[in-house]
């Protein structure tokens, strides 16, 4: 029988639309929207990059393998170089934050992270709730599973979780922002399916960073 390989593909939207996306988006509309950190404590959405620039990244849910191999890098990127831009790397998902201890654990992610359990930022944002699939693929660095695996491993996790539960609505994409000091917005991305992620070396570049080398250990490319 022949080996599965990893699916590799992600699905990119048009550069028109994320144009769009980046120019029309009115953060101001979120910025009074609670997060939590993962002990239950609130914070206002804007308090992420009332000082600093940010790179934000929302997730679909914690139970879904591309998520978690993408949170994987980013863990990879290391604090020291992002305290020295003065960037913060946060990460939002959308289920209680009683399960966020056990997603850092699972992923290494030493950074940031939050939820929007009621997916307020999502929906006024206007993330998309659905998969759509475009025609024109390109390769992902961040996603090593293959569908059937990952899917396997994803409901194995939601079995053997002390709350049995998907951890999010499983229809719910995310996206990627990078944002301030204060409301201004310099890129925005959001999802159209589960491999729609954005490249992370493209968002580092974006915030002004060097890029990294994710094949293997983060090494830092001097560009």
């Amino acid at each position: 029988m022949a080996a599965v390989l990893p699916i590799t593909q992600q699905i990119v939207r048009s550069a028109q639309d994320n144009k769009l996306a980046s120019h029309d988006l009115c953060i101001s509309d979120v910025s009074d929207c609670l997060i939590f950190d993962r002990h239950g404590v609130p914070k206002t959405f804007d308090s992420l990059f009332e000082h600093n620039k940010a790179i934000i990244v929302f997730l679909r849910n914690f139970l879904c393998y591309t998520c978690k191999e993408y949170v994987e890098d980013l863990g990879k990127i290391p604090q020291n170089m992002l305290q020295e831009s003065n960037v913060r790397l946060v990460v939002i998902g959308q289920s209680s934050w009683c399960h966020i201890e056990g997603f850092s654990s699972l992923t290494g992610y030493p950074h940031e992270i939050y939820v929007d359990p009621e997916r307020q930022i999502y929906k006024k944002l206007g993330m998309r709730r659905g998969e759509t699939y475009m025609e024109t693929p390109s390769s992902s660095p961040h996603v090593k599973s293959s569908l059937l695996v990952g899917s396997l491993k994803s409901m194995w996790r939601a079995m053997t979780s002390p709350v049995f539960d998907f951890q999010g609505d499983p229809l719910q994409q995310g996206g990627a922002l990078i944002v301030g000091p204060g409301p201004e917005v310099h890129f925005a991305h959001f999802d159209m399916n589960r491999l729609d992620h954005m490249p992370i070396n493209w968002l580092l570049q974006l915030a002004g960073l060097q890029t990294l080398d994710f094949s293997d250990s983060p090494k830092i490319i001097h560009i």
